[in-house]
This record gives structure tokens, C-alpha cells and sequence, in this order.
């Protein structure tokens, strides 16, 4: 390519970036807390780098040292003699550095090999903190970027300064770097951006790119498919500005008439794959995501792109539509609806997906533009750091909730389980292994728990009791529990209360004793005459001579016909009642008799002869007549 294609080339692609690059830049920040010496206690922001490994969601500590010669860390430390890694506190080292002279990641990666387990680079102005970037792209080594592990925080001027001056004295300084509010958290759901690229052939950077798809791809699915997350691809271009748009490098570059653009993946105009082609494969990846989505799979997104990657690499000349095509197909998306969503990219119109992701480049709230590739976006904040698998989980997952993350973000290697030590300082029933302690991803909380629906209460540090409807299901509701002689006992009751009281028969607190009660001793039971007592765990017995047997709800001995037990005096009363009555019976029986028998004699002699009244009654009638 003759080198005034190529002059031309380099103003478009500048002229290109900083349409984007003027708009608003957000440094996410962290923050360091010094525990000692007393007089710089307090808690300060900080900027974190770009690269290594922040670790979000969680905190390390650390005692500071400064270097006494190579102050900038722009060479090895493994000649110089005068610098001791030993912090002498049994802390991990955290190297206090100046900036300039070199970049901050070959600072970071000089810190790393001699032994440090995080840099501080202390600002060299008074100017507000900026991000630490990597270097661009041909400006530096580039093989040692992807291997810095430690993390980086640019820490203020005034603040080296301060920490440089007490280990003059000498002091130990004892920090803390602090990544738990890194992302907000608002709730149990996360939401994430991944700004990328299907450029193959832009070195390390993309190779590093192709890795983390293929490493994240599992991951990315199973949270998507549980409903943990909620991932949305984007796409960078830029436009062409209307001076070059007849231009050979932006036709080479651009669709849509100087639309949409992109660099040219070998930055070589007169051969390979163009600007145009990234751009056009672009669209199709967001379309494919677009029709994915619209299915409700849109985790196959993941499936695409990595299998792209394999498939159709630049280096093979299998970067082309039709490749393209036979991976959606193989997935079994319409490649109709894909071709739609493309639409024509050499007509003089806007398309409407890649329209929507130049507006989604612009900031809003904290988030700031998005000018780089690639770029993670975690709850609206730019994620910093490597892009590795494992760095990548933990800050995603520190975008959860707490109690909220899924199991994957509280396995080993993921985060540290603070309830193995000590459970946490939180209340436990060692008996039944119940605890309040629950690991999250930024650290324990002490909370009463639920456990097979069962409800504890309390302060989750000291106490915690069991309440509700099947509690005693459960560790028998806190309360005593025992069995002897074929029987059982618990002083928890089944229902919506709580607390614990001992069963009738028993007396003690409820909860870790119940005595017996000896109701023969104490008089209780047994008070019918000729009864005998014995005592029994939790009640008693009571006994009656002969072939009786005891009532308990009436203390009284009865007989096995349930005919009730009499003296032989209540017996001859009663018979003396019943000859008495029979006599009594019999007597009137024979006046009754007698009166009758009088009464029929005299009408059969009245009809014989007349009786005295009868004469007077018929002299009567007589004197009536006259």
C-alpha cells in the first residue's frame, strides 16, 4: 500500500475516534482504608487500573512499603538489593510507587514478579484520579498484559505523600483495599453489557478476546437460563465523517454510505478482509442475538459467536457470509429473519439495530461512554480489569444482593466462606446443625433461618428460636424431648406459638430439663378408699381391690359389670324400704277391696228390699203428689 493511502488512512481512523473519545469518560473507583499509624486512619478513594485482577465483592489487606531506589518500578526489582519484600507483620506487601517514566501495567508487572500482592501508584500533580489504562495497541510489549494477576489502585498525591512520610519515621502502614461497593447491587438479578468485536486478527488483544467467550460461554448460559442474569451484546462503530465519505477508506471501511465503520482488521486497504466486513458480521451477531432473544433463548448468542470463532477465522478466508449462515442454521435460527434484521448495506439508509448501538455507546447515569473493545458493563458501571473468566465471575456476582447469588458465586475459589471459621460468630444449634450464619459473596450475615418452613426468630447472634405451625417437625422446636418405658414426652406443642413448657406429669424449664412428677407422693392422685398408688414417668397408677377397677376421671373403683360397690347396711335399708312399701301397698290394696265389696252388697239388697233412705225418698214423692 503506498504510503499516502496509508497517511490518509490513519487521519480517517483518528478523525473517527475522536468523535467518540470526546464524549464523557467515568473512572470507577474503590476504596482504600488505612488502620494504621492513628493519624492517617480514615477511609480514601482510589482509581482502579484497567488490568490485573480487581478483586470485586471483596477486601485485602495489606502492610505498604516504598522502595529505596527504583521508586517508579520501571525496571525489575531483582538486582536491587535495597528493596526487602518482607513486611515484618506477616501482611501481604503492597508496594507504594511514584508514576512516570513507564506505563502503570509494566509498574504492576515489575510490583507482581518481585513478590507484591497489589501496587499503589501515588499520582506525581495535584489533579483529580484517573483510570490506569493499558498501553495502546503497538506502543509496548504487549506479552506480559494478560499475565498481570495482582490488582492496582492509583492513590491521590497528598495521600503518597502522607504514607511516605510515616514510613520515614518509621511507622508501619497497615492498608486496606475495599472492592465490596465497587458495582451496586441493587437486587437479585444482574445485568451486564459485553461491548465486543468479531475482528480475529487485531494480536493478543483479540486472542485473549476469542479465549474469554470460550472460557465465559458455560457460565454466561447458566445464569441467563436460571434467570440470574439478564446479558446484552454490543457492537462499537463510528461513522465517517462527510468530507471522506467518497473516500477509499471509508468505502472500504464504512456500510450504509459512511454510516457505520470500522478499522480495517489488518490496517493493509489493498488486501485481506475489510473495515466493512467486521462491521457487516457485526450487525449479524447483534441480529442474531436480536432473534434469539425474541424466542425467548437468547444464551445461544454465546453458542454463535464461540462456534464463529472456530468455524469461520480470518486466517482460513472463511470469514464470510455464507460460513456465517451455516453456523445459525446448525443452531437452528431462521436465517431469514437474520438476513431481514441485516437488511441492504450499501443502500443510503439507516439500520435501525446498529443505529440503537451508537446510541447505547453514550453514557447515562454513572456509566460513561464506551470508546474501547473491548468493554464490560456490570449494573451500569465499567468493569475494570482483566478479561479472565474467574475475574470476571466474581465481579459479576458481586453485583447480587446479599443472600440473593446463585450457588456458583459461593463455590471455592469464587469467594472466601466466612461461616467455616467460627460460624461467622453467629448463633448455631450444634445439636441439629442449624445455623444463622449465611455466607454471601461480600461476607456473612447473621440471619435467623428458615428451614423446611419453619420460621426462627431472634438476633441471629445469640438467639434464635423456632415458631409456627411445625416446628416441633424440626430439632423438635428447641425444646425437651425423651423416652423411657415404651413412652414419649415433649414439651414443644404444635402450633403457632413458641417457647417450650413441660407435658402434665413433668415440671422443669422445657427447653433442657423435665422432671417427673410423683403424683403418689405428693398426694395427687388415688384418694378413693382402699385405692393403691404407684408412680410411673410422667403419670401414675392406681389400683383397687378384688375385681374393681379405677375410674380416673372420678377417682372411684367400680366393678368389672359397672355395677357401683355397696355396703350390705345401704343393702337391708334398701330392702326394709321395699317391705315397708309393700306393706303400705298391701293395706290400701285391701281397704280398696273391702270398700268395693261394700258398695256391690248394698246395690244387690237394695234391689230386695228398701233400705231406709230409699223409704224416705219415696215418702217424699208422695207428699209431692197430693
Amino acid at each position: 500500500m503506498r504510503e499516502a493511502e496509508f497517511g490518509l488512512a490513519i487521519c480517517v481512523l483518528l478523525l473517527l475516534m475522536c468523535e467518540s473519545t470526546l464524549g464523557r469518560f467515568v473512572v470507577e473507583k474503590n476504596n482504600l482504608r488505612v488502620t494504621s499509624p492513628q493519624h492517617l486512619k480514615d477511609t480514601y478513594e482510589c482509581a482502579i487500573g484497567n488490568f490485573g485482577v480487581p478483586q470485586y465483592g471483596g477486601t485485602l489487606a495489606g502492610a505498604v512499603l516504598y522502595p529505596e531506589s527504583n521508586q517508579k518500578a520501571c525496571k525489575s526489582f531483582t538486582d536491587d538489593v535495597s528493596f526487602n519484600f518482607k513486611s515484618g507483620a506477616g501482611l501481604p506487601v503492597f508496594l507504594l510507587v511514584d508514576r512516570g517514566d513507564c506505563y502503570f501495567t509494566l509498574k504492576a508487572w515489575n510490583a507482581q514478579k518481585a513478590g507484591a500482592a497489589a501496587i499503589l501508584v501515588a499520582d506525581d500533580r495535584p489533579e483529580p484520579l484517573i483510570t490506569m489504562d493499558t498501553p495502546e495497541e503497538g506502543h509496548a510489549r504487549s506479552d506480559y498484559l494478560q499475565n498481570i494477576s495482582i490488582p492496582s489502585a492509583l492513590i491521590s498525591q497528598s495521600l503518597g505523600e502522607a504514607i511516605k512520610k510515616a514510613l520515614n519515621k518509621p511507622d508501619m502502614v497497615k492498608v486496606n483495599l475495599d472492592w465490596r461497593e465497587a458495582l451496586p447491587h441493587p437486587d437479585d438479578r444482574v445485568e451486564y453489557e459485553f461491548w465486543t468485536n468479531s475482528n480475529d486478527e487485531c494480536g493478543p488483544k483479540c486472542d485473549s478476546q476469542k479465549q474469554f467467550l470460550k472460557d465465559f460461554k458455560g457460565v454466561a448460559q447458566i445464569l441467563e437460563k436460571k434467570g440470574y442474569t439478564q446479558f446484552t451484546p454490543h457492537y462499537i462503530t463510528w461513522y465517517c465523517p462527510e468530507a471522506f465519505i467518497l473516500s477509499k477508506q471509508c468505502k472500504s471501511q464504512c456500510i450504509n454510505n459512511g454510516r457505520y465503520c470500522a478499522p480495517d482488521p489488518d490496517e493493509d486497504f489493498g488486501r485481506g478482509y475489510e473495515g466493512k466486513d467486521v462491521v457487516v458480521q457485526n450487525l449479524r451477531q447483534a441480529c442474531f442475538y436480536k432473534v434469539a432473544n425474541e424466542t425467548g433463548k437468547p444464551w445461544i448468542w454465546w453458542d454463535y459467536v464461540t462456534d464463529f470463532a472456530i468455524r469461520c477465522p480470518m486466517k482460513e478466508e472463511k470469514y464470510t457470509k455464507e460460513c456465517a449462515e451455516d453456523v445459525i442454521a446448525s443452531l437452528g435460527v431462521d436465517v431469514k429473519k437474520i438476513r431481514e434484521c441485516v437488511g441492504d448495506t450499501e443502500a443510503d439508509v439507516e439500520n435501525e439495530v446498529l443505529k440503537g448501538e451508537q446510541k447505547a455507546q453514550i453514557g447515562k447515569g454513572a456509566r460513561g461512554d464506551v470508546t474501547i473493545l473491548p468493554t464490560l458493563i456490570i449494573n451500569n458501571r465499567q468493569y475494570r480489569g482483566k478479561l479472565d473468566k474467574g475475574t470476571v465471575l466474581k465481579a459479576i456476582c458481586s453485583g447480587f444482593e446479599e443472600t440473593t447469588e446463585p450457588v456458583i458465586c459461593l463455590r471455592d475459589g469464587i469467594e472466601t466462606n466466612e461461616c467455616m471459621e467460627n460460624n461467622g460468630g453467629c448463633w448455631i444449634d450444634k445439636a441439629s446443625n442449624i445455623t444463622a450464619c449465611r455466607d454471601t459473596f461480600r461476607g456473612r450475615v447473621c440471619q435467623c433461618p428458615i428451614v423446611q418452613g419453619v420460621k426462627f426468630f431472634g438476633d441471629g447472634y445469640k438467639h434464635c428460636e423456632a415458631s409456627g405451625v411445625l416446628r416441633c417437625g424440626l430439632n423438635n422446636g428447641g425444646c425437651w424431648k425423651d423416652s423411657q418405658q415404651g413412652r414419649t414426652y415433649s414439651a414443644c406443642i404444635d402450633n403457632r406459638t413458641k417457647g417450650c413448657k413441660c407435658p402434665p406429669g413433668f415440671k422443669g424449664d422445657g427447653i433442657k430439663t423435665c422432671e417427673d412428677i410423683d403424683e403418689c407422693e405428693e398426694k395427687t392422685a388415688c384418694q378413693c378408699p382402699d385405692c393403691k398408688c404407684k408412680n410411673t414417668w410422667g403419670s401414675y397408677e392406681c389400683r383397687c381391690g378384688g375385681d374393681l377397677l379405677y375410674i380416673t376421671e372420678h377417682d372411684i373403683c367400680i366393678s368389672k359389670n359397672a355395677r357401683p360397690r355397696v355396703g350390705w347396711g345401704f343393702v337391708w335399708l334398701i330392702i326394709l324400704g321395699m317391705t315397708v312399701a309393700g306393706g303400705v301397698a298391701y293395706a290400701f290394696y285391701k281397704y280398696r277391696i273391702r270398700t268395693y265389696m261394700d258398695s256391690e252388697i248394698r246395690a244387690i239388697m237394695a234391689q230386695y228390699m228398701p233400705l231406709d233412705n230409699q223409704a224416705e225418698v219415696a215418702a217424699q214423692g208422695s207428699n209431692r203428689n197430693v
